[in-house]
């Protein structure tokens, strides 16, 4: 033999020897066992391993160690069963514990059952029963589980998978996290244990003393107390509800912000405000809203309308105070008005219209922006309006204007007639048909009225002076008025009355701004430009952990030195009947794939 043929025989040597040695490298090695025993008959090809009085039985394989009081070793399967006290740890990213595992090293999964509890740095799982992924590094239960991650609280579900790689936990069907601050309730549930962020998907609710929040697609920060919801949004609090396309709230201050389609609902004082734009500190009781603001009141079988471009509500339920400011209105069935800005203060029962103080008196612009409020047939205006209404019945019985209070009221005949109030205040009482009944102009009244008899024939037109006057109005008509202290007066016919005489000092009418529907309100608002909302992905729902290659592996498992074929496969025998199902189709695939390469390899052999 020459010197090339030793070199080469030398190398075959070699290879044979390291391919062995990494072969031995992945079997099943036992470090130590204190006794050894052959049962044939019970266990046919496997060795009894019991542990001592100094240690229990001590198992390796591929940087793994496990521990456990007795094991049964089948060396040509490379698969092991161990019982009592079990032990598993690889580095630290597995510390399992159990009563029993079955470990398969040449598919790398392991089946732990009885009172299984597996810890890594950031979290620990508890669970009747685990399934262990050495490959993949992932565990996944099926029939309840528990994990506990002390500064986030503790997590149930039916169905639970964790991904040690990513630190990350998927749980499906019945979720619950509680912790001290909140509880959680979801059926599909992310969780990342090294950062305690939580993503929802599905119903889901977030409990704490002072709210409740439900959406169907969201994200909570468990250690800072924070997040949004999305998807049919809504924060529950003692006496608001809050709904809006996107939800952020920070429970540590209990205030929420939300974003397009809101509404707020008050449960108390039965009204609603939507806009889209809003804060809630609930601590100070206190709402801000914006962007198509809108408040909504009940009342008896009414509603009052407010609109402005903010909404501002502060103060306990039974002392609400709304403000509206710029370009304000409120619009009723039987009331409309409009003002630079609009408080309401629910305890005294008073809403103010107030004037713009920004503009002085003889800005051309400052009649226009006056306060002014319409009832059926009657417009009135002054430097500010106050609305009272009854607090217990909520319902409007007078109003007072202060400072150059003008009531007009178009002749319902004559084509170019209006009738005139000019004072320094007016006092005014409604009906309970909500009409205005009586007006009192108090001092330095000036009036122009449109007599007519009782078959409305214009008598003559009244133009007159006087400390005060006093009218009764019927369906927004003047019914019969009383002057006090007259200091001059005149009643002129029609065709004798001076054209420029016709109208007062002041005199305004502003038909065309007045609000005759809830959607008039917005008819000045700039055009709305609503942001795109971005946040979470749809949910992207859980692979199947025994999917196709974990699947092949323990079919090889169960194939690759497996000498008695009528004996049960022990890798696959408790992975749950779905994934029998699909090993069982994955068989006869593998053995079609097989024929085929052997046809296809004797056909290149001719």
């Amino acid at each position: 033999m020459n010197k090339l043929q030793v070199l080469f025989f030398t190398l075959i040597i070699g290879f044979v020897s390291i391919a062995t040695e990494a072969q031995e490298k992945k079997k099943i090695e036992i470090e130590y066992a204190g006794k050894l025993t052959i049962d044939e008959e019970n266990y046919p090809g496997a060795k009894v391993l019991t542990r001592d009085d100094s240690q229990q039985v001590h198992i390796k394989h591929k940087g793994s160690d496990m521990w456990c009081d007795k094991a049964i070793h089948y060396g040509k399967e490379n698969f092991i069963e161990a019982y009592g006290n079990v032990q598993m740890k690889q580095g630290d990213t597995i510390n399992m514990t159990s009563k029993y595992v079955e470990y398969s090293g040449a598919s790398g999964l392991a089946f732990a059952s009885g009172d299984v509890v597996l810890k890594d740095p950031n979290s620990t799982i508890s669970s009747d029963t685990l399934y262990l992924d050495r490959i993949k590094q992932q565990a996944f239960y099926k029939n309840g589980g528990t994990v506990v991650k002390d500064s986030s609280g503790t997590i149930t579900s039916k169905i639970g998978r964790y991904y040690m790689d990513l630190k990350k936990y998927q749980f499906v069907e019945d979720v619950v996290l509680v912790n001290k601050e909140s509880t959680i309730n979801s059926n599909f549930f992310d969780f990342y244990s090294d950062s305690g962020h939580a993503y929802l998907f599905g119903p889901s609710t977030i409990t704490t003393e002072t709210s409740v929040t439900y959406c169907e697609k969201g994200f909570y920060d468990t250690e800072n107390k924070v997040g949004y919801a999305l998807k049919k949004a809504r924060i529950d609090y003692d006496n608001r509800i809050i709904e809006g396309d996107s939800l952020y709230f920070d429970n540590n201050i209990s205030f929420a912000s939300a974003t397009n389609n809101i509404k707020v609902t008050d449960t108390i004082n039965n009204s609603i405000i939507k806009g889209h734009y809003a804060e809630v500190f609930k601590e100070k009781d206190s709402l801000f809203i914006t962007k198509h603001a809108l408040a909504i009141t009940q009342q008896e079988n009414d509603s009052i309308y407010m609109h402005a471009d903010r909404i501002m509500v502060t103060g306990k339920p039974e002392h609400r105070i709304v403000r509206a400011y710029y370009n304000a209105k409120i619009f009723k069935s039987d009331l409309s008005g409009k003002a630079d800005s609009i408080h309401s203060n629910q305890k005294t029962g008073i809403t103010q219209l107030i004037n713009i103080n920004r503009f002085s008196s003889d800005d051309k612009f400052s009649t226009q922006r006056k306060p002014i409020l319409w009832n059926i047939a009657n417009q009135m205006t002054g430097d500010t309006i106050h609305l009272i209404s009854n607090p217990e019945t909520e319902k409007i019985d007078s109003l007072r204007v202060f400072n150059n209070a003008f009531i007009i009221s178009k002749d319902t005949i004559s084509e170019n007639g209006y009738n005139q109030i000019y004072g320094m205040r007016l006092i005014g009482l409604f009906n309970e048909e909500n009409q205005l009944r009586q007006v009192d102009i108090i001092k330095n009244a000036e009036s122009i009225f449109y007599t007519r008899n009782d078959k409305q024939e214009l008598i003559g037109i009244d133009k007159a002076k006087s400390g005060s006057i006093s009218m009764l109005f019927a369906e927004g008509d003047i019914e019969e008025y009383n002057r006090i202290n007259q200091v001059d007066g005149k009643l002129y016919p029609e065709s004798q009355y001076p054209e420029k005489e016709k109208i007062l000092k002041g005199f305004d009418w502003r038909e065309d701004e007045r609000p005759m529907s809830v959607e008039d309100l917005f008819k000045d608002d700039p055009p709305l430009v609503l942001p795109v909302i971005k946040g979470l992905e749809d949910y992207v729902p859980q692979e199947d952990f025994f999917d196709e290659e974990l699947l092949k592996r323990i079919e090889n498992a169960d194939n690759r030195e497996k000498t008695d074929k009528t004996e049960p496969s022990k890798a696959s025998r408790n992975i749950p009947k779905s994934a029998k199902e699909k090993q069982n189709f994955l068989g006869p695939k593998s053995i079609i794939e097989n024929q085929k390469k052997l046809r296809n390899s004797k056909v290149s052999d001719k």
